[in-house]
């Protein structure tokens, strides 16, 4: 499954340019796997997991900011209405600071493994891949141990900031 979507990030730990807030076309691709089909033929019925994974990027993502929960912008940018999706807050980034592309991956992917345990699937269905593409050149993949990852929260009781 790919979706794109529109978000700025701010990176201040790092030093040079992406100190300073700046949006990006990032792309996601989400592959799952199964060691055998379901009863329908299908790992998971690609057009409910598609619905709820884009549901949650749009939500969340598109159209907003991705900051770290110590960033000083966050709290200006909620107060003006904004959307913001802060890692080291939300369930899904609790334990990643900073939105880095490696992270975005990662979260992305406990999302979509979160997402997926809620639907119809073959029995062992998993999140074997998310790649996050952020520029033309400079893209991460998160390739998850089957059951290493962590899903901390199940998605109708998801959070969400200034959304």
């Amino acid at each position: 499954m790919r979706h794109n979507f529109e978000t700025a990030h701010r990176l201040p730990h790092l030093a040079g340019k992406c100190l300073n807030l700046h949006g990006h076309s990032w792309w996601a691709e989400v592959t799952v796997r199964a060691a055998q089909l379901s009863d329908e033929h299908t790992v998971v019925e690609f057009g409910a997991f598609k619905k709820a994974l884009r549901a949650f990027v749009d939500d969340h993502l598109d159209h907003g900011a991705m900051l770290g929960i110590d960033d000083p912008l966050a709290s200006l940018l909620v107060a003006h209405g904004s959307k913001v999706f802060l890692f080291g807050e939300h369930p899904y980034a609790k334990d990643l600071p900073y939105p880095t592309v490696e992270a975005v991956a990662v979260m992305l992917a406990r999302a979509a493994q979160g997402l997926l345990d809620g639907l119809p699937q073959a029995a062992g269905a998993a999140v074997a891949g998310v790649k996050v593409t952020e520029t033309h050149v400079n893209s991460a993949e998160f390739l998850p141990r089957a059951g290493a990852m962590p899903v901390t929260l199940p998605p109708a009781a998801d959070p969400v900031r200034g959304a």
